[in-house]
């Protein structure tokens, strides 16, 4: 083979591979191209998922059922005297053994009431505080205590009947068993009763009533 003749091989062995070249690397890009889309469509990816929505509270913005206010501080944690003991007795019997009931105990007995209380179904009973008492003039309050009548007429004035849930507290006009009304005012866990009467520890349960201790004595019209 001359010089030239072989010069001539060489030349067209590498056109060919010239002409070759850019397609086996087009065909291998295509086919990493084609890889990659494949992956794509065979792995789409996951959205995230929406955060959870924390279910709302049923008791937002409802009054609470247990009791409420700033004398129940004072209420003991554990025996007769307690929330759990007082549920479990008529009501009558549930305020004596509640040592700020003391002065109310002792003219509910006074009046003759304990059974009329304590027999009485679904009843509410405002029961004012041994401080309440206290702000009546002792001359008076002995004088008060001292009169069956008049002491039967103020004490069945603190009652009502049916059960007032604080709901019932809001905006409320009640008859009690001394036969004349009384009024109740509020919101939330503040209310008063005849505009004057602070509800200090409300919705204490007994077994046949709902108490509502207040800060002063209600005292009917004459």
């Amino acid at each position: 083979m001359n010089a030239s003749t072989l010069r001539f091989r060489r030349a067209a062995l590498a056109v060919v591979a010239a002409a070759v070249l850019p397609v086996t690397l087009t065909a291998c890009s295509d086919s990493g191209d084609g890889d990659k889309a494949d992956s794509a469509k065979s792995s789409p990816s996951t959205p995230a998922e929406a955060p959870e929505t924390p279910a709302d509270d049923a008791s937002e913005g409802m009054t609470s059922d247990k009791p409420f206010g700033t004398a129940c501080a004072s209420v003991p944690e554990n025996g007769a005297g307690s929330f759990n003991g007082m549920a479990k007795d008529p009501v009558a019997t549930a305020a004596s053994n509640n040592p700020a009931l003391s002065t109310l105990v002792t003219a509910v007995k006074k009046a003759g009431l304990v059974d009329t209380l304590n027999t009485a179904q679904d009843i509410t009973v405002f029961a004012p505080t041994n401080d309440a008492f206290a702000k009546i003039p002792k001359a008076d309050l002995d004088k008060l205590l001292a009169d069956k009548a008049q002491l039967t007429k103020v004490l069945t004035y603190h009652v009502v009947g049916e059960r007032l849930a604080p709901q019932k507290l809001e905006n409320g006009s009640y008859a009690t068993l001394a036969k004349s009304k009384l009024t109740t005012a509020g919101s939330g866990e503040s209310y008063k009763v005849n505009d004057a009467s602070n509800v200090v520890c409300g919705n204490v349960q007994t077994s046949n009533a709902t108490v509502h201790i207040v800060d002063s004595v209600l005292m009917p019209a004459q």
